[in-house]
């Protein structure tokens, strides 16, 4: 394999990667977003038994919605079957996990099997978010929880694998901003978030087109439990055993679908716990947060996390989503609240940084920290 020179600190290598689940919607979001990875190249890519054997493009067929061509690199592999542990390509570095089962209780045995097998298990999937020893990541907030890792690993008997999941989509355009403030030394006392969520959040086809057209749908099966529950582990701490909650922040959510194509927005309400700050203060606290995968130069990791507008129609989805490769959270109308202390609307673009992207900057993470190899 080819050494690359990625930065004056950090000699990489290509890493060989499979998606496994690659004709699904969020496979194809890691095909496109990887092209031209400077550290990654896709060798393996798996489905369900009735795309096996076939070539990814007979496999997809009119199913690719992306807005590019399938790569040529990719539309000639052919499809192993997600069971197909055998047919593995020999030295794989890590997968990308987006498969659909009948139950979580199928996916959570495959993602095993795999990490039993030493392959690293990058998953999209919920089906072990609530284990303990199983990080829930976001990179700019919980990259420590890395170090829960060799937990895993001794408490399942895995020797290389291991399991790292990315969160709900629905909450990742409001945690970090309210970590930058918890960060900053204003403890978040409660919080009450209304989301917007884009289509695209419910896979392909989805929503049918007479629900959504001229429609709102104020309700989204599971969504408010994750958007309310995630926070609490994704902000929790290393113990011995695993991560333990921090349920410091009550949220209550509403989580809505709207006719919007991507971008999921939230409206948040903060009440503070002891100390309130400024407007202004805030807002300098979201403009000059960074965090390790700013530091690393992460090829994935937006230059500015958290960008601020001003203007007072600002954030919106289609003017905002795509900042930053997709990766940044815009924020805006931040305003004093005459119920609890402040409101802001978020934003983040829901299949990348909520979904493909956010895993691909965690898999970064990973080889800076040596946990993939």
């Amino acid at each position: 394999m080819n050494t690359l020179k990625i930065s004056d600190k950090i000699t990489m290598k290509k890493y060989n990667v499979g998606i496994l689940g690659a004709t699904g919607i969020v496979g194809q979001n890691y095909i496109n977003l990887l092209q031209d990875h400077p550290w990654f190249q896709i060798v393996d890519v798996a489905a369900s038994p009735r795309s096996a054997s076939k070539t990814y493009k007979e496999a997809v067929k009119t199913k690719w919605q992306m807005p590019n061509l399938i790569p040529d690199n990719i539309k000639d592999l052919v499809v192993r079957d997600v069971q197909d542990f055998e047919g593995m390509t020999k030295d794989l570095s890590f997968v990308f996990s987006a498969i659909n089962m009948p139950t979580k209780e199928q996916i959570r045995e495959l993602e095993i099997e795999y990490a039993r097998r030493g392959i690293p298990v990058l998953s999209n999937n919920s089906a072990h978010r609530w284990s303990p020893d199983v990080p829930m990541m976001i990179g700019e907030i919980n990259h420590e929880h890395v170090k829960v890792i060799p937990i895993q690993q001794k408490n399942r008997g895995f020797t290389k694998g291991f399991i790292v999941v990315k969160p709900n989509c629905s909450l990742q355009s409001y945690l970090t901003p309210i970590f930058a403030l918890e960060q900053a030394g204003y403890k978040v006392d409660k919080l009450i978030i209304t989301t917007l969520q884009a289509i695209s959040g419910a896979g392909y086809p989805g929503v049918p087109s007479l629900d959504v057209i001229d429609n709102i749908i104020p309700y989204i099966n599971g969504e408010e439990e994750k958007t309310e529950k995630e926070p609490h582990k994704i902000l929790g701490k290393i113990a011995e055993k695993g991560i333990e909650n921090d349920d410091s922040i009550e949220i209550s959510s509403t989580c809505t679908r709207v006719a919007v194509s991507d971008g999921h927005t939230a409206s948040v309400n903060v009440k503070f716990k002891e100390r309130v700050p400024s407007k202004e203060e805030i807002i300098k606290i979201w403009n000059d947060f960074k965090s390790l995968p700013q530091e690393l130069n992460l090829p994935f990791a937006p230059k500015q996390p958290i960008i601020y507008l001003h203007n007072i129609d600002r954030p919106q989805p289609k003017k905002d989503r795509d900042n930053d490769k997709g990766m940044a959270l815009t924020v805006g109308r931040l305003r004093e609240d005459n119920v609890f202390d402040f409101k802001f609307v978020a934003l983040s673009h829901n299949t990348i940084r909520g979904a493909a992207g956010g895993s691909i900057l965690s898999a970064e993470l990973l080889v800076s920290k040596e946990y993939i190899s």
